[in-house]
C-alpha cells in the first residue's frame, strides 16, 4: 500500500508500508492491502506506521482526515 501523510506545512511521509493503525474518531482501526474504501476524520494520538520491512514508526497528531482508496491511503494531519 502506498501512504501520504501531509501537513499544512510539508509532507511527512510518503512510501509503502505494510499496515497503518489510526486513531479514528469513532474509534481507533487498522488499515490492511485491499481494505475497503473509507474516509475518515482523526483525533487527537498517534498514527502507528508498519514499513515493508515490518518497522515500527510513530507519529503524534491532533487530528485530521484519512482516505483510503485502492491501496492508497492519505492523511491530512494536523500535529503539534
Amino acid at each position: 500500500m502506498k501512504l501520504e501523510i501531509i501537513t499544512p506545512e510539508k509532507m511527512l511521509f510518503e512510501g509503502n508500508i505494510h499496515s497503518l493503525n489510526v486513531p479514528g474518531s469513532k474509534g481507533p482501526f487498522m488499515v490492511l492491502h485491499n481494505h475497503a474504501p473509507i474516509i475518515s476524520t482523526l483525533m487527537k494520538g498517534e498514527i502507528k506506521i508498519v514499513s515493508e520491512n515490518l518497522k515500527t514508526h510513530i507519529l503524534l497528531i491532533e487530528g485530521g482526515v484519512i482516505e483510503v482508496k485502492k491501496n492508497k491511503i492519505i492523511v491530512l494531519a494536523d500535529i503539534a
